[in-house]
C-alpha cells in the first residue's frame, strides 16, 4: 500500500512485528552477537545484509533512513553525524584527487569552503557560480574533470530557490550527477527526483529534527544515475574495490550501489556515523514534520507581509511574496509553500540590524535555523563578523542582512516581537 507523505512521516521507517515495540527501539549498541565466523565473514565480504558495528550501521539508524528516503522517494538512505558530513561523504563517494565540481555559490557557508577550500587541499577543485546566469553561461564551467554538481533546493541564508531542472539538464548533459541539499523545502514542500535529481543531502538537524535537540545528516540516492554509462568517471562505483575482495558495487547492488559505497567504504573509513540516541529523536521530529512545515510557511507568508509594509524594513527576500524574483520558481517546485526562513535588512544598515536584534524578546539569537522556535542571526555581527561592509558584500552577505527563521508559535506574537524590536531603531 503506498503511502502519502504525511502517512510516512507517521508510520514510515520501523515496522514492528507482532509482540515488538511501537516505537522505535534505541540500539544502543556498538556491537552485534553471531554464532559463527562464518556468518560474520560473509557481512564482511558484503554477501548478506546484517549488523556487526554501528559506524557502519545500526538498526535505529537504519529504520529512520528508510524513513528519510521513502519521504523523497528514493531508493537507498544513509545518515551521517551531520549535515556537513553528509555533504563530504555525497561528494567525495564520486570524487578523488583531480576531481571537478560546479557548486551554486550562494549555499552555505560551510558547505562553500568545504568545497572550495577543504577538500582543495585533497586535489579536489571547486567552481563557484551564480546559479542565476543562463544555462549557456553556466555551461562554460564545466570541464572533462568535472564529477558533480552541487546546488541547494532553498540556498541558506540568502533564500535562493533553485532552477532544479536547468541545473539537471546541464549535469546529465555531461555525464554527471546532480546533487542537491533539500534541507529548507523538506521532502514536505519540495521533492527534487521529480525533477531529476540524482542525490539528496539533508541536515536533519534543522526542520526534519525540529526541536534543536540532534545533530545530524542523510543522504538518499535515487537510484537512476547510470553510473555504468559513464563508468570512466566513476572507477569507485564500476570497477573492482580492492578494499572489499574486489567487489564492483554497480555490478552487485545495482540502485543501491551508491549507498552501499559511501557506507561500506567511507563510513568504514571515515566514521562520520551518527548516533542511535540521535536517530531516535529525529524520529520524533519526522513524525510532525507535516505539520510543523506547514505551519512555518504559514507564519512566515504572514510575517514575510508584515515585514514588506513595515517603515522600519529597507527590504524584504522571501519566495512566498508576488514580487520576489524567485517567485515564480517557487511556484514551480514547491507550490504548496517553500520554508520559514526568510531575510530582511532593516533601515540603518548594520547598526540598525543590531540595534533590532538586541529589541527582540520573544524571538532568539542563534546560530541554530529551522526549528519550532523563531530566532534570528545577523552575520555580519555573528558568523561574518571578521569581515568588513565591503567584505561583506563580496561575499553575498549584505551588512543589514537578518536571517529570521520563523517558527510555529502564533503569528501575532511574532509580528509584535518584530514590530517593538524594529521600532527601537533610531534610523
Amino acid at each position: 500500500m503506498a503511502l502519502s507523505k504525511e502517512s510516512i512521516c507517521v508510520q514510515g521507517g520501523w515496522q514492528p512485528k507482532n509482540g515488538e515495540a511501537r516505537v522505535l527501539p534505541i540500539y544502543q549498541s556498538t556491537t552485534f552477537k553471531y554464532e559463527t565466523s562464518e556468518e560474520m565473514g560473509k557481512l564482511f565480504d558484503l554477501e548478506e545484509e546484517g549488523y556487526f558495528y554501528s559506524r557502519l550501521q545500526n538498526p535505529t539508524c537504519d529504520m529512520v533512513a528508510q524513513k528519510i528516503c521513502d519521504l523523497e522517494g528514493g531508493a537507498a538512505a544513509m545518515l551521517t553525524s551531520s549535515g556537513q558530513a553528509a555533504t563530504l561523504l555525497a561528494v567525495t563517494n564520486i570524487c578523488e584527487a583531480g576531481s571537478h565540481v560546479i557548486c551554486a555559490a550562494k549555499v552555505y557557508g560551510g558547505t562553500s569552503n568545504l568545497l572550495s577550500v577543504t577538500l582543495k587541499r585533497f586535489g579536489i577543485e571547486t567552481s563557484l557560480v551564480d546559479q542565476d546566469l543562463p544555462a549557456e553561461e553556466l555551461e562554460k564551467y564545466f570541464k572533462p574533470n568535472t564529477r558533480a554538481v552541487f546546488a541547494e533546493t532553498i540556498s541558506n541564508p540568502a533564500g535562493v530557490i533553485l532552477d532544479i531542472e536547468k541545473f539537471v539538464k546541464l549535469a546529465h548533459d555531461h555525464g554527471v550527477p546532480m546533487i542537491c541539499d533539500n534541507t529548507f523545502a523538506t521532502p514536505i514542500n519540495c521533492q527534487p527526483f521529480k525533477f531529476g535529481v540524482d542525490i539528496i543531502t539533508h541536515s536533519t538537524t534543522k526542520y526534519m529534527d525540529g526541536h534543536a535537540m540532534a545533530v545530524g545528516g542523510a543522504i538518499v540516492d535515487s537510484g537512476n544515475f547510470d553510473w555504468e554509462a559513464h563508468a570512466d568517471k566513476f572507477p569507485g562505483l564500476t570497477t573492482p574495490d580492492e578494499s572489499y575482495h574486489g567487489v564492483v558495487y554497480t555490478k552487485k547492488f545495482g540502485k543501491k550501489a551508491y549507498i552501499t559505497k559511501a557506507t561500506a567504504q567511507l563510513m568504514r573509513d571515515m566514521g562520520a556515523c551518527q548516533s542511535p540516541q540521535n536517530a531516535f529523536l529525529t524520529n520524533i521530529g519526522l513524525e510532525t514534520l507535516h505539520l510543523r512545515m506547514e505551519r512555518h510557511c504559514q507564519n512566515a507568508q504572514k510575517v514575510a507581509e508584515f515585514l514588506a509594509n513595515h517603515p522600519k524594513v529597507a527590504w524584504v527576500e522571501y519566495a512566498g511574496l508576488k514580487d520576489d524574483k524567485y517567485h515564480a520558481l517557487a511556484e514551480k517546485y514547491m507550490p504548496n509553500g517553500t520554508c520559514g526562513v526568510l531575510c530582511f535588512g532593516p533601515k540603518g544598515g548594520r547598526d540598525g540590524a543590531m540595534q533590532f536584534t538586541n529589541g527582540l524578546k520573544m524571538i532568539s539569537i542563534v546560530t541554530h535555523v529551522a526549528d519550532a522556535r523563531s530566532c534570528v542571526l545577523h552575520p555580519a555581527s555573528h558568523t561574518h563578523r571578521q569581515l568588513n561592509d565591503q567584505q561583506l558584500v563580496e561575499a553575498g552577505v549584505l551588512p543589514d542582512l537578518i536571517r529570521l527563521s520563523v517558527g510555529i508559535e502564533n503569528a501575532d506574537d511574532i509580528i509584535a516581537d518584530l514590530d517593538q524590536a524594529l521600532n527601537v531603531i533610531q534610523a
